[in-house]
């Protein structure tokens, strides 16, 4: 999972990446309203939680840039204003939730999976292609219902190929999901194809098809030759 934080707090910035990094999930940052749609501009997140009340602007315009953009991003709007209007002004903008300062890192957590679920999986808790299905709540894949190991990058892999089944991903845009845009890209990303490597093994080990399309040139499609 991919998650935008854009608060100016430091030690609440702090204490929410600190926190989500232990769960395994890919985290950027934006301190300003700026920095903000300039990471929305160039990458796509699963979601943004976003303080209103930044240094160089009110964070309701990011909300409205991350909607346009893709309206399967969610976005949860943090406020120390606790007052109806405001909660109901940002919910009907366009935030999938608002959750008052000071709060529980634990129900933030919950309210980033529960809105990733519904709007990418349909609100369901298992994920399904052909005979491949994976448990988002416990992280567990299975191949013609055998479980197969995988490591963090390559559950992530997984996840971003199928819920972009039958789309050409780019190599920079799988780096940029999986790995976050700190990665020292390499002009052969050697280490995609490295992971696409043991994550197609593993699923061939298991008796299930293989998915995995090289588009020379471009990137890779997850997709079955009858969906094509």
């Amino acid at each position: 999972m991919k998650l935008l934080i854009v608060e100016d707090d430091k030690e609440i910035l702090r204490m929410v990446m600190r926190y989500f990094d232990a769960f395994g999930y890919v985290i950027e940052k934006a301190k300003t309203l700026a920095d903000g749609r300039d990471k929305i501009n160039q990458h796509v997140y699963d979601c943004v939680i976003l303080d209103l009340n930044l240094p160089d602007g009110d964070g309701i315009s990011l909300l409205q840039q991350v909607k346009s953009k893709n309206k399967e991003t969610g976005v949860i709007i943090l406020s120390a204003n606790s007052s109806l209007e405001t909660k109901i002004a940002g919910l009907e903008i366009g935030a999938d939730d608002y959750l008052t300062k000071p709060f529980h890192l634990s129900e933030l957590n919950a309210r980033v999976k529960s809105i990733v679920r519904r709007n990418k999986y349909e609100g369901s808790n298992d994920i399904v292609f052909h005979e491949i299905k994976i448990e988002t709540e416990a992280q567990e894949v299975t191949v013609n219902d055998k479980r197969i190991k995988l490591t963090k990058k390559e559950y992530e892999l997984l996840m971003y190929l199928i819920i972009n089944k039958n789309r050409v991903l780019t190599k920079q845009s799988i780096s940029e999901h999986i790995w976050g845009d700190f990665i020292d890209r390499t002009d052969s990303y050697d280490f995609i194809y490295s992971h696409l490597k043991n994550l197609r093994k593993k699923i061939i080990e298991k008796g299930g098809k293989d998915y995995i399309h090289t588009i020379y040139g471009i990137g890779y499609k997850f997709t079955a030759v009858s969906d094509e």
